[in-house]
């Protein structure tokens, strides 16, 4: 499937992907008025989000499907359309011959997705009305909720127990359940969890019953009003979006602005890679990620040696003799000096690289994992998602944008029985390795060993610290009524300066997280080790992608808490 539009050769832009739901059966008087409130719907994302190319996800149901599908081809929306049975036994559903050529003309429009067979079902089962085709109507409306950034639900407001429908597919994107639905992939979350970036542009509408008799929308509601739902409630549509899914949005923006800004790198890291959607952002993300790490350790550098240079300034004005050359000016010096911190730390909160550097990891180390099961024909849980609805689950709403990117390259495989792509051992050979050998495995042996030593001479120079103040104090102790007060006041500077490196070296291995990363190269060392010990001895490829699996999970979390702990240091908190 052709998902994306392409910012040039190799670049993919990470689109706003609109999920539709609706009734069918809309009362005529209501149709005009909900499709201007559509047309302005669309309207405004593209004010809001303008770099962002358009998505919708329709099943081209008669109502208000085709009515959205066709405001989202007016508004230049690409239109991608999940049937939930073959085209021709769809459009049987469908009361007239004029929906049914709506149908077909929006069809051709489209890049159709044909929701495959549930698990027991034939074509048989589903060829006449009756549980197995309900079944087929709610795999796409849960695949539509799974997918989409944000739902537009052309709905009265009345729960209903009808399987698949406009109000069970709204209680799945806000909730992550469905009565009668047979996958539960969401439903510890939404009990354990309330953290969600799951957001649902409503229009109520009413609906016509058999008899020809207007069904109102359901009390406090008004026919045509609007109103933005989240797991927190419900929100005026004229207030505008909440502001932190305004946010969320916003770093998808600009994940793709930044793809644009360093192009060259970007393809150049795309270059190494196949081409598929999830390899360009992958490789996007990576490239990124390592990109902003380089500005935020020159950043966290350079405040902890001016941190230095201005405490040793300071001590210089304050403890050196007078007749020292210069003396009197090392206080212009501190103050240039600390103005000088002032702007790095400036600087690098204004141009956010700490936080694209945490959130990039962590879609990188996110799409890693998407990537290889996919490569090896690894078996989902679910067969409405991906390695999105594992990550990043207990975090703020506005990392929802990292799930958000995830997803997309998701919308390209709806089969839970995957082909894969690249031989089994290839894939284990690059995603896990051997110590020496490439992969994770040695990755993280490396950085285990590099980390270390980094620990080892911060430790190293804090014991000399320590001993050299020590034998300065034991010096002045024995010898301060034969030195004069310049020496001594040198001696003194020295301790300070001393004691100002030490703890300069120290507030930066802090700052880098040298002990947790030390402890967590560790983990997922002997994590990948047993991965591959296990795999070895594995003789059935079915069990070995079995391992793949639960590695991928726990990689998952590993790096989920990675991005929490980092995104609790900012880079102008230093201890010093």
């Amino acid at each position: 499937m052709a998902l994306p539009k392409e910012s040039g050769a190799g670049l993919f832009e990470v689109p706003l992907v609109i999920g539709v739901t609706s009734h069918r059966n809309l009362a005529p008087a209501e149709i005009e008025p909900i499709r201007q409130r559509i047309a302005d719907f669309f309207a405004q994302l593209k004010r809001d989000f303008p770099e962002m190319p358009l998505v919708v996800l329709s099943a081209l149901a008669e109502g208000g499907d085709q009515l959205a599908a066709r405001e989202a081809l007016a508004a230049g929306a690409r239109l991608i359309a999940p049937l939930p049975l073959l085209p021709h036994t769809y459009s049987d559903d469908f009361l007239d011959e004029a929906t049914r050529a709506g149908f077909e003309e929006l069809r051709q429009r489209s890049e159709v997705l044909q929701m495959p067979l549930l698990p027991g079902d034939s074509l048989d089962d589903i060829s006449t009305r009756g549980e197995a085709r309900d079944r087929q109507y709610a795999q796409a409306g849960v695949f539509i909720a799974s997918h989409c950034h944000i739902l537009l639900a052309l709905w009265d407001g009345r729960e209903s127990n009808l399987l698949g429908g406009t109000a069970q597919v709204v209680r799945y994107a806000l909730d992550g359940v469905m009565p009668g639905w047979i996958e539960r992939r969401r439903s510890e979350r939404a009990v354990l969890n309330r953290i969600d970036e799951s957001i649902v542009h409503h229009i109520a509408c009413s609906r016509i019953e058999a008899d020809g008799t207007v069904l109102p929308p359901a009390e406090g509601l008004a026919p045509v009003q609007a109103r933005w739902l989240t797991q927190e409630g419900e929100h005026d549509v004229a207030a505008g979006m909440q502001p932190e899914f305004r946010r969320m949005f916003r770093h998808m923006r600009e994940f793709d602005l930044d793809q644009r800004r360093y192009r060259e790198e970007v393809l150049a890291g795309a270059g190494q890679h196949d081409g598929s959607i999830i390899d360009r952002l992958f490789a996007a993300a990576d490239v990124l990620a390592i990109h902003f790490q380089k500005r935020v350790l020159w950043v966290i550098r350079s405040i902890h040696v001016l941190a230095a240079a201005t405490g040793i300034a300071f001590v210089a004005y304050s403890d050196l003799p007078a007749n020292v050359p210069l003396q009197y000016y090392a206080i212009y010096l501190f103050i240039a000096l600390f103005a000088a911190g002032l702007g790095v730390a400036w600087l690098a909160r204004r141009r956010d690289w700490h936080r694209k550097y945490i959130d990039y990891r962590a879609l990188a180390e996110g799409l890693r994992v998407q990537r290889y099961w996919r490569r090896a024909g690894v078996t989902t849980r679910s067969p409405s998602a991906f390695a999105h609805d594992r990550f990043m689950q207990k975090t703020e709403v506005e990392l929802g944008w990292i799930r958000n990117v995830m997803r997309v390259p998701s919308m390209e495989r709806i089969d839970d029985a995957p082909v894969p792509t690249a031989p089994l051992a290839a894939v284990i050979s690059e995603w896990i390795g051997a110590p020496g050998g490439g992969g994770q495995l040695d990755y993280y042996t490396r950085k285990t060993e590099h980390r270390s030593r980094m620990q080892r001479t911060t430790r190293r120079l804090g014991q000399l610290s320590l001993w050299a103040g020590f034998a300065i104090v034991l010096f002045l102790a024995v010898a301060q009524r034969r030195i004069g007060s310049d020496t001594t006041g040198l001696l003194l500077a020295l301790l300070a300066v001393v004691g100002i490196v030490a703890a300069a070296r120290e507030s930066y291995a802090y700052r880098k997280g040298d002990k947790e990363l030390i402890q967590q190269y560790r983990y997922m060392r002997g994590v990948f080790a047993d991965a591959r010990a296990k795999i070895d001895g594995e003789p059935s490829d079915e069990g070995k992608r079995k391992i793949l699996r639960s590695l991928g999970e726990i990689a998952l979390a590993e790096h989920s808490e990675w991005a929490l702990m980092h995104r609790q240091r900012p880079l102008d908190n230093a201890r010093l």
